[in-house]
């Protein structure tokens, strides 16, 4: 409804909101109040099929506060939040309205607008790491304009969660420009009777300033692969050749028009088939690939494998030691780390997203990742396609874990200096961290030696373990030195 300046006046939207409301409220859009616009009542259906709850009150909350700084720097939005705050951050604080920012999974990434409603829409969840796809929390701009990857308004009672009646939101999908993909939503939510005819205009537009942005940053990184790695094409010396960026996009290419616009690369495959039947060896560069003939596929030169150490075990924090150098580590480059050494054949990106993350996880955060970990450990070091290292680690944790296999408890003690990484909470790493743990624990208790079980209880994973300790009361002679100490920590454990 439009006031005479071409405005909806508070009244009117008002208004509007209490039909939209009587619809809902008589059988969601089913009886004699009317329905609502297909738009909506379409997603209602998919909403109502993937069992929301109307009376849901809140979204899930899926990332917690530290864990977003490392996902916003990897998603590929983080580079044009500056444009997205210029553009919409003023004018949502003036009209009393938030501007929220997903990923393609509906996760909000980040958030900001007026401060005086930011403490209301917390009341209702619309806060960073809560996810609002459709089949987690019903109808609602965001969800709904990436189901449907197009703009979208969700006004009042068209929210299928009746918490979010007294708001408005409007949404517009995001797509990175090198493979059409959807990246994300932008979003204005507000207070019902703030909302205006032109956001949807706004937010659409301002989704395209977006994607223009992101045009530009390609082509400027096409440029630098093009000028990097166009050797590897004049090194042909006439046979015909591509290079590739990390998507498959041809950059550039001998002769000129012989390859399509894009080579879909199944991950792991050294040859690709084109469409034509040709058949060309896929050869990885640092920041794409280089399609060749199979006969001038080029030798990898190995001068000598790269040495690491991973000491991932105890609460001291993990150490990477590359070449004599040793650096501390954060928590996730180090649960990269340890499933790759785990699995020295290597992981699909599929995979490693399913370790780390489990069955919500986003493979392209494991691209960052990756990339990040490229970028400081060396492409020589990290391979893909699949994911390996190019060298055995020396893991602290991989050595217990043979040590415990051959029956070598002492070994498996002495290369143990805690829980592996306690504060995962990854599951392959949980399930890793447990193996070990009570795998240490077995293997010391069934051993009978005294000195073991001594040095077990004064073990980090032993200190507190009442069972060893009576243990090894048992086995110390009533004049041993120790017994005392041993006696007196076990008498506290069962304090």
């Amino acid at each position: 409804m439009l006031g005479a300046d071409g405005t909806s006046s508070a009244d009117e939207l008002v208004e509007d909101a209490v039909r939209l409301r009587r619809i809902y409220e008589d059988g969601l859009g089913s009886g004699s109040a009317g329905a609502p616009r297909p738009v909506v009542s379409d997603s209602w259906q998919r909403s109502l099929a993937a069992h929301v709850d109307p009376e849901s009150r809140l979204p899930p909350l899926v990332y917690q506060a530290d864990e977003l700084r490392e996902v916003r720097e990897h998603h590929p939005l983080h580079s044009v939040m500056p444009l997205l705050r210029s553009t919409l951050v003023s004018i949502a604080d003036e009209a009393m309205h938030v501007m929220l920012v997903t990923d393609a999974d509906g996760h909000v990434l980040w958030r900001d607008g007026a401060h005086g409603l930011l403490h209301s829409a917390d009341d209702v969840g619309l806060c960073e790491g809560t996810r609002w796809t459709e089949d987690a929390i019903g109808t609602n701009a965001m969800g709904t304009a990436l189901a449907l990857d197009e703009p979208v308004r969700i006004h009042s009672a068209e929210h299928l969660v009746r918490t979010y009646h007294d708001w408005t939101c409007v949404a517009a999908p995001v797509h990175d420009p090198d493979t059409g993909d959807t990246i994300g939503a932008i979003d204005i939510s507000g207070p019902l009777h703030t909302v205006h005819p032109a956001l949807v205009q706004l937010v659409t537009a301002t989704a395209q300033l977006a994607e223009n942005q992101l045009r530009v940053r390609l082509a400027i990184a096409d440029e630098r692969l093009r000028v990097k790695n166009m050797p590897h094409l004049a090194a042909l010396r006439g046979a015909e050749g591509a290079l590739l960026s990390a998507t498959g996009r041809v950059i550039a290419s001998e002769p000129y028009g012989r390859f399509p616009e894009r080579v879909r690369l199944e991950e792991g495959a050294d040859r690709v088939q084109l469409g034509d039947g040709r058949e060309m060896a896929v050869e990885p560069l640092a920041e794409g690939y280089l399609l060749v003939p199979p006969s001038r596929r080029r030798g990898r030169v190995v001068t000598g494998a790269p040495e690491l150490a991973l000491r991932f075990t105890g609460g001291a924090g993990p150490r990477i030691t590359l070449n004599g150098t040793e650096t501390a580590a954060t928590l996730r480059p180090a649960e990269v780390l340890t499933m790759l050494a785990l699995h020295p054949d290597g992981l699909s990106g599929d995979q490693l997203t399913l370790m780390l993350y489990g069955d919500d996880g986003n493979p392209t955060t494991v691209r960052g990742e990756i990339h990040r970990l490229r970028s400081s450990l060396g492409t020589d070091l990290l391979l893909t396609r699949p994911y390996r290292l190019a060298t055995a680690p020396d893991a602290d944790f991989l050595r217990v874990r043979v040590a415990l296999r051959e029956g070598r408890a002492a070994e498996a003690l002495d290369a143990c200096a805690g829980a592996l990484l306690p504060r995962s909470d990854a599951p392959a790493v949980r399930e890793l961290r447990d193996e070990l743990t009570a795998g240490l624990r077995h293997a010391v208790l069934d051993a009978d030696d005294a000195e073991l079980l001594h040095r077990f209880t004064g073990h980090p994973l032993g200190e507190d373990d009442l069972e060893a300790h009576e243990r090894l009361l048992e086995l110390l002679g009533h004049d041993d030195p120790r017994r005392a100490a041993v006696a007196a920590r076990a008498e506290r454990l069962l304090d």
